[in-house]
């Protein structure tokens, strides 16, 4: 059977990267993640910022990058960015879920996406698109989700699997659902009283900066980011389904540490990873 490659989303360590991106990724090597994927540049040049993953011994696997340079003058430039870093996907992080209910904005959006793939396809790239819980709301007789990826049949899928779970769905089912357009995939755990309760995140803009969005609705939810294996997600049947797709990627991934530590974090979870579930 295959051998998964484990990466972390940086986004995870967003506020020591900022301060000291050299150092921080240092540590990242030693707690044992081999892959990065970037939620943000923090001003760096691509050639600053691939000599570090070098030193480090790092590869930059995936970033979360919205569909905007894509689709400016800039484009050609921006590709050589990403090129220069080696990247091999690059997942629309989030949409304003306003635009999946909306058929014109619809409409624009998957014309865009399908503009970006093929661009991004014609340089080695592949366009993939990161789900929230939102996703698994219903249009017509679809998930949002299910529609999305209906509609653009070259899309790759970037499931994250905290939100797969949180929106009401089984991960198992949606790894096997999408295991022949899965390249990555976001391993994620945390405690909730119920499924289901509501935006319970924030989103960043394009140097990794977190956006003001609404407060999460459904704090009474108990919601809280969890190191992995200290949630509710049961990952031994995970993994065997993602050893039975095309995912190469094994990305962890802690949206927020509270009063915590976000590097004891990523190592607990790599630890995990590595001790209990053997990758």
């Amino acid at each position: 059977m295959k051998e998964l490659k484990v990466g972390i989303q940086l986004y995870s360590l967003r506020d020591e990267l900022a301060k000291d991106m050299d150092a921080t990724l240092k540590r990242v090597k030693e707690m044992g993640y081999d892959y990065v994927e970037f939620a943000g540049f923090y001003d760096k040049s691509a050639d600053e910022i691939k000599s570090l993953l070098d030193k480090h011994g790092l590869t930059a696997v995936s970033m979360h990058q919205s569909l905007d340079p894509y689709l400016s003058d800039g484009a050609e430039d921006f590709i050589q960015f990403v090129k220069t870093l080696g990247i091999k996907y690059s997942a629309v992080p989030w949409m304003d879920k306003a635009v999946f209910h909306d058929e014109t904005r619809y409409a624009e959006f998957v014309a865009n996406m399908k503009k970006v793939q093929k661009l991004l396809a014609d340089n080695g790239i592949a366009l993939c698109y990161h789900n929230h819980d939102f996703e698994y709301e219903m249009v017509g007789d679809k998930y949002i989700i299910d529609r999305l990826y209906g509609d653009i049949p070259e899309l790759m899928t970037e499931l994250d699997l905290c939100w797969v779970k949180y929106g009401g769905e089984d991960p198992v089912k949606y790894v096997n659902m999408y295991a022949k357009r899965s390249g990555i995939v976001h391993f994620k755990d945390f405690y909730a009283k119920q499924m289901g309760g509501g935006p319970v995140y924030a989103l960043i803009d394009e140097n990794g900066n977190e956006i003001k969005a609404e407060k999460p609705s459904k704090e009474d939810n108990g919601f809280k980011f969890m190191p992995l294996g200290q949630g509710v997600q049961d990952f031994a049947p995970i993994l065997e389904a993602v050893k039975n797709s095309d995912i190469e990627y094994v990305i962890y991934e802690k949206d927020a540490w509270y009063d915590g530590d976000p590097f004891e974090d990523a190592r607990v979870s790599r630890e995990y990873l590595k001790n209990t579930l053997g990758i």
